[in-house]
C-alpha cells in the first residue's frame, strides 16, 4: 500500500511540475511582458519598439545555461499569435490596446 501511494504522488508531482506550473510560469511572464510594452509606450504603431530596446531580446546560450529559465520568449509568442503583440514591417513591436481588452486579459 505504501508503494502505490508513493507511485501517485510521484505521478501527481510530474503532471504538475510538467504541465501545471509551466503554464502558470507563462501567464506571470505575459503580464511582465504587456507591463514592459506599456513602460516602453510600445502602444500602437506609432510607439512601436525593437526587443533590445525593451530588453526583451532572446538570451545567447551562455546566458541560458546560467540564468533561470525565462517565461517572457514563450510569452511574447503566444501575445504575437493572439494578435495582441503586433510588428512592423521594419521589425519593430508594438502592444495593440484594442486587442488586449478584447481578449479579457487585463483582468487580475
Amino acid at each position: 500500500m505504501d508503494l502505490a501511494l508513493l507511485i501517485i504522488i510521484l505521478a501527481v508531482a510530474f503532471i504538475l511540475g510538467v504541465f501545471v506550473l509551466p503554464q502558470i510560469f507563462v501567464r506571470r511572464a505575459i503580464r511582465s511582458v504587456l507591463r514592459i510594452f506599456q513602460q516602453h509606450n510600445a502602444v500602437g504603431i506609432k510607439g512601436a519598439k525593437t526587443l533590445k530596446e525593451m530588453g526583451l531580446e532572446p538570451k545567447s546560450m551562455l546566458q541560458k545555461v546560467f540564468k533561470t529559465r525565462d517565461y517572457k520568449p514563450k510569452a511574447l509568442q503566444a501575445l504575437m499569435h493572439s494578435d495582441i503583440i503586433l510588428m512592423t514591417e521594419d521589425g519593430k513591436f508594438y502592444l495593440s490596446e484594442e486587442k488586449l481588452i478584447t481578449t479579457g486579459l487585463l483582468r487580475n
